[in-house]
């Protein structure tokens, strides 16, 4: 086991109190009686571990110390640290890993400002109102079981017309409503992908992206923001697949233009178009025409999570008929149809999407972090961007997960660039998010420049600036 999947795994291990072996030891702990670790796994060696979690080699075999002691783990010369017990031939069932997933089910630590999980804070009064303006609606529903696999007709044909307006025409026949946007990219890898299919990503991407490819056994092929260079990789990877994110790519900003979009919508193969940050442009920003405009194999997902709440579980799919209809059928199985409540109200909310409030708070939250964190930090490389809810922020020296881990004790948890990149090229870099409120975001870059003061990694290699080709 390399020393970043136990990282993974361990989460907010050091936002305790207490000394940090003890505080080790307890989440490998329960890692251990969980399963997560089963028996046999070979744990990372001592200073392996200590330079991915920027401690000292000494806190790290105190941990292992304790639990050999617990007889949990087992350290043997010539053979390493394993999980004690018989080796299992079955392998235990993988649960996700990544760091978004991981912050999720943490229970929440006040003393901890999250920096991990991009998305609005706090839900804006028109979702209050838009609930209280459905309520009559429920009131006259009659002869209805509220069982909708494809989704509700109302919001069904209000993103079709969406997506009209915006210069792609769409049937309602086109749309499945989904439970957000995760479950819209988890049904399309189940009946997309097989074990053993190739996949064209982004590198760096959305982690949440790599987590449902992985989950259906698909192997990854990492290519630069945009696809570039897809025209090759089809011919010589045949893949099944291409997943990219045209607008306010997550986490670097960036927005493919007209040629790179017909480009890649015209690859021969099934593109899924993240649009999910898509309406989060900043004022004054030139909205693209999605992908979906240029070649019938382009799928769009969308979502209302990262533009009004998290927590209003609505996501959409759009794409042929034929392949709406097997999802459908796939989405049945396991789910019988969404929330009829919360898709009635956001029929009522998608009119925010192109309205100017969104916009303006984002830009003013954007320049306010940038402002900070390029005077406290002037050392760290910080593109600004037109839209979206992240910067994509390369380190001068050391690595984004040890970084995290130092930031961690200073109550702060960012998300390391390297489990954003399946091309390793993501280990300089951290993302953060300006989503939070002003005086967070303040506390954050306080406590940044801190932990990089504090910040010894185990490698002194310097990052040097990447050469931009034009």
């Amino acid at each position: 086991m390399r020393p970043i999947e136990v990282v993974d795994r361990l989460g907010r291990w050091s936002s305790g109190r207490g000394p940090l072996y003890v505080l080790l030891a307890a989440r490998l702990r329960q890692l251990i009686d969980d399963g997560e670790l089963p028996p046999g796994v070979l744990l990372p060696p001592d200073r392996a571990l200590a330079g991915a979690l920027a401690v000292g080699r000494t806190t790290v075999v105190a941990a292992y110390d304790l639990l050999r002691a617990e007889g949990r783990i087992a350290r043997r010369q010539g053979s390493g640290t394993r999980v004690a017990g018989v080796p299992s031939d079955v392998p235990a069932e993988d649960a996700p890993v990544d760091p978004i997933f991981l912050d999720s089910l943490e229970a929440r630590d006040d003393d901890v400002l999250l920096a991990v999980c991009a998305a609005p804070g706090d839900p804006p009064p028109q979702l209050a109102d838009a609930f209280t303006a459905i309520a009559p609606e429920l009131g006259r529903i009659t002869d209805d079981i509220g069982y909708y696999p494809y989704g509700h007709p109302e919001l069904r044909a209000a993103l079709a017309d969406r997506y009209t307006a915006r210069g792609v025409p769409t049937a309602y026949e086109q749309i499945l409503v989904t439970n957000g946007g995760q479950q819209a990219l988890s049904l399309l890898a189940h009946a997309l992908l097989s074990p053993g299919d190739q996949v064209l990503v982004e590198a760096p991407t959305y982690p949440g992206a790599l987590e449902v490819f992985r989950e259906e056994g698909a192997v990854l092929r990492g290519l630069p923001v945009g696809l570039v260079g897809i025209e090759a990789a089809v011919r010589e990877r045949r893949p099944a697949l291409a997943y990219v994110i045209p607008t306010y790519q997550n986490p670097t900003g960036a927005v493919m233009s007209t040629l790179a979009r017909q480009r890649v919508a015209g690859a021969g193969i099934p593109v899924i178009e993240d649009e999910v940050p898509a309406d989060l442009g900043f004022p004054s920003a030139e909205e693209p025409v999605p992908m979906a405009a240029y070649g019938d194999s382009v799928i769009s997902i969308g979502s209302l999570s990262k533009s009004i709440w998290g927590g209003l579980r609505i996501g959409w799919i759009r794409a042929a008929p034929p392949l709406i209809n097997r999802l459908a059928r796939l989405r049945a199985v396991h789910d019988l149809g969404g929330n009829v409540p919360s898709q009635l109200a956001a029929v009522h909310l998608l009119p925010l999407l192109d309205g100017p409030d969104l916009p303006r708070t984002l830009k003013a939250r954007h320049d306010h972090l940038h402002g900070l964190l390029t005077e406290a930090l002037p050392t760290w490389e910080i593109p600004t961007v037109a839209g979206g809810q992240c910067l994509w922020v390369r380190l001068p020296h050391g690595d984004g997960v040890s970084f995290a881990q130092t930031a961690l004790r200073h109550g702060l948890a960012v998300l390391p660039g390297a489990g954003l990149d399946v091309t390793d090229a993501g280990a300089p870099y951290i993302r953060l998010h300006f989503r939070a409120r002003p005086t967070d975001l303040t506390e954050a870059v306080h406590r940044l420049k801190s932990a990089w003061t504090d910040y010894r990694p185990s490698t002194t290699r310097q990052h040097p600036r990447p050469t931009i080709a034009i």
